[in-house]
């Protein structure tokens, strides 16, 4: 997918934007530790499907076919970038401390920065994979190190799969449908998807009633960091392409460790600080670009002046 006509300014705008609403989500989720997993993210892709649908219809967006391969795409968009994600987020921190599996989930703008290109039979650019691991170096500095089982490893490499689906799926996408379609369809679709596996892992106990605090984290992650992180980010791939946008993923971290210091459940550490400073050097690297060298100015040729002269002489 080529990367819309939009300033580049605007797209790494939204990148930014999304992946800092992710990260505060990250920092609210912890309100949803005994909820649910599955009837937990039913409820909020429900509450983020119906708001995006309300905007489908007042936007009055025009109705397109939509053919198999593209449904299979949305499907597959949903139950792997949304549905299955956290299921195997939540497995991969019963095995795993919650740094180990935050380092291998901040790889993704490497494999994105190298993944995206290749799968548009492209090569990948130097300055995008230089920033992507300054960017990943970033990332596991503020996440930190840990340990983990081998039943955790594989776990948490199924969430930075899906992680990576979430993006590369949707690239194909875009360019018929748009972030907003894109976005409402594949939310709607991970509401029955995540029904059915929270059917399997929780039982009866897919739903209960949720506490006040929890009721409020649902409607925070379902309207904010579901509705305008999703469309932000599927704006901004659309904009920067998804090598580019990639590198943004590293303000997770940043901004899940910002807003925990906020809400009083951590503190900032010095690593920490210089993680997130290294995340920003590597963004700023990943977007810039190379300078072409301007043309030389054209010069009248040597013969034209003598020429002149002897017009003038024979006049």
């Amino acid at each position: 997918m080529r990367p819309s006509g939009q300033a580049p300014s605007v797209g790494a705008t939204f990148a930014a934007l999304s992946q800092v609403l992710v990260g505060m989500a990250a920092g609210v989720s912890a309100a949803l530790v005994h909820f649910p997993v599955g009837g937990g993210q039913a409820v909020r892709y429900a509450l983020a499907a119906a708001a995006m649908y309300a905007v489908l219809r007042m936007r009055r967006t025009p109705r397109i076919r939509i053919g198999l391969r593209d449904w299979g795409l949305l499907f597959l968009l949903a139950l792997l970038g949304q549905a299955l994600f956290n299921q195997l987020l939540i497995g991969a921190l019963e095995h795993a401390d919650p740094a180990t599996v935050g380092s291998i989930l901040g790889c993704a703008p490497v494999v994105l920065a190298v993944a995206a290109p290749l799968m548009a039979r492209r090569r990948p650019g130097a300055r995008i994979v230089a920033g992507s691991l300054l960017v990943v170096g970033g990332a596991v500095a503020v996440e930190g190190f840990g340990s983990s089982s081998a039943t955790g490893l594989v776990l948490a490499l199924g969430v930075l799969g899906c992680e990576l689906a979430f993006s590369l799926l949707a690239v194909p996408l875009l360019p018929r449908l748009g972030p907003l379609r894109v976005a409402t369809y594949s939310t709607m679709l991970a509401v029955p998807q995540s029904l059915a596996i929270g059917a399997v892992t929780d039982g009866t106990g897919l739903l209960r009633m949720p506490t006040p605090a929890e009721a409020a984290a649902l409607v925070f992650i379902g309207l904010v960091a579901t509705v305008a992180a999703f469309l932000l980010w599927y704006s901004a791939l659309g904009t920067l392409g998804a090598e580019r946008a990639g590198l943004f993923c590293g303000l997770i971290p940043v901004s899940a460790a910002l807003s925990a210091l906020l809400l009083g459940t951590g503190e900032v550490r010095a690593l920490q600080l210089a993680g997130s400073l290294l995340v920003g050097l590597g963004v700023a690297v990943g977007m810039s670009r190379r300078r072409t060298p301007e043309p030389p100015p054209r010069t009248a040729p040597a013969t034209a002046e003598p020429t002149r002269k002897v017009e003038a002489l024979a006049g």
